[in-house]
């Protein structure tokens, strides 16, 4: 085994383990929603149980020293990716079951737990695994390839089940056979990295002195003491709500027929729209404004983030109103609306990493992506409950309306003026 250290390089285990990072992410996230859609669920229903699915992301925090202390992170990498693989089967196996609901989302939420788990384990052994030199080099090739899987789980993937539902006529099985596809895919890729996952000397269970509870205990109370606390978490759980209630509703607004006030696409439409047009989009974004502010400072690129995370919403008022079908402006409004997330998200993740520095840095940066998971979260649950009594223009509406909290929380943030300026 330690002739793999030297034989594959890092070419050989980087891409594909970004890409079993981010494939599950999507699926729990995105692909379940579109999954209840056409097995018939509501939309209070959907949005209600998939948000509960971001919980193993916010409780993350916590379970990251349990990863730290117990066994290698080469270890917990395959291993989940054995768990996130069985779980797919499982989905797959209930679906026709009568309680196919309460099963299948029982195995999103052990694949949510697995994958969370494997975000850990994963960016752990990133460092791990390679030199400081080599860390710089490949970080490139590490979000690329995530990227990749989200066009691979929201594109192909949902493209694929599309495609068998034409096929076989029968939603339910359309979508067994595309989870049964994706379990063989990651029965594939822990059989590959347990072969190729090199087996670096750093990589073993760290030993603290003190327990991991109250190690957390220090941990969580110096998060709470640092100053700006209140405008921090107003900023966390606030900058992205409108876009925390449209992420649940959009692909059940673009799902649902005409009569119902929605675009009528069918499930491969819907994954070229969302899954390959809009995911190029938002990826754009986050490169020009990575850009723009290792160019300007993030000051000098905040308000113009705010108004592109905040502005593009109107496309939606303007897809129901109209209800085009025509799927070019369909595209083309996905894909504006999905570019200025792109790049008004970036001040949200250089404000959190802005906020995470000094002292115990990394365990801040993971209470920071815990709160981004719960801003997420909670209003997905309430999003298809307030979208069924409004219809879909209404609630529409209503998000660009409370598009003023995102530049409310943003005038009071913090930030040094050359921050992110090479």
């Amino acid at each position: 085994m330690k002739l793999s250290k030297k034989i594959f390089s890092p070419w050989t285990w980087i891409p594909s383990l970004y890409l079993a990072e981010g494939i599950p992410y999507v699926i729990v996230m995105q692909i379940a929603v579109v999954m209840y859609k056409r097995l018939g669920l509501s939309n209070t229903d959907i949005a209600l149980y998939t948000s509960w699915l971001y919980l193993p992301w916010v409780i993350k925090p916590f379970w990251s020293p349990i990863v730290d202390r117990f066994r290698t992170k080469r270890w917990w990498i395959v291993m989940m990716q054995l768990v996130i693989g069985a779980g797919l089967a499982g989905v797959a196996f209930t679906l026709s079951l009568p309680s196919a609901v309460q099963w299948t989302l029982a195995f999103f939420w052990l694949m949510a737990f697995s994958s969370a788990t494997h975000d850990i384990a994963a960016d752990g052994f990133y460092m791990l695994g390679l030199s400081k030199k080599e860390q710089a080099l490949y970080v490139g090739i590490r979000s690329t390839f995530y990227r990749i899987a989200m066009i691979a789980g929201q594109g192909l993937l949902v493209m694929f089940a599309g495609a068998m539902e034409v096929y076989t006529r029968q939603p339910v099985k359309a979508w067994a056979i595309t989870f049964y596809a994706t379990a063989g895919l990651f029965f594939l890729l822990y059989a590959y990295h347990l072969l190729v996952l090199p087996r670096p000397k750093a990589d073993h269970a760290v030993a603290h002195s003190v327990s991991p509870f109250l190690d957390m205990g220090f941990t969580f109370r110096s998060f709470f003491a640092k100053p700006g606390i209140v405008v921090a978490l107003c900023f966390m759980m606030l900058y992205r709500l409108p876009e925390a209630l449209l992420v649940k509703i959009c692909p059940l607004f673009l799902l649902d027929q005409a009569s119902e006030g929605g675009l009528g696409l069918t499930t491969s439409e819907l994954g070229m729209v969302q899954g390959t047009v809009g995911v190029i989009g938002l990826t754009l974004g986050g490169i020009l404004g990575g850009v723009a502010v290792s160019v300007g400072g993030f000051r000098k690129w905040l308000w113009p983030m705010v108004l592109s995370i905040s502005l593009p919403n109107v496309v939606y008022i303007i897809l129901a109103y109209f209800q085009p079908e025509n799927l070019f402006w369909v595209n083309a409004c996905v894909f504006v609306e999905q570019l200025g997330y792109g790049f008004g998200f970036t001040a949200y993740m250089l404000y959190l990493m802005y906020f995470s520095q000094g002292p115990s840095s990394t365990a801040h940066y993971a209470f920071c992506t815990g709160f981004m998971a719960l801003s997420m979260m909670l209003p997905g649950m309430v999003a298809g409950w307030l979208q069924q009594q409004m219809g879909y223009l209404n609630f529409f509406i209503l998000v660009v309306a409370l598009v003023p909290l995102t530049f409310v929380v943003a005038r009071f943030i913090k930030v040094d003026d050359d921050y992110g300026k090479k």
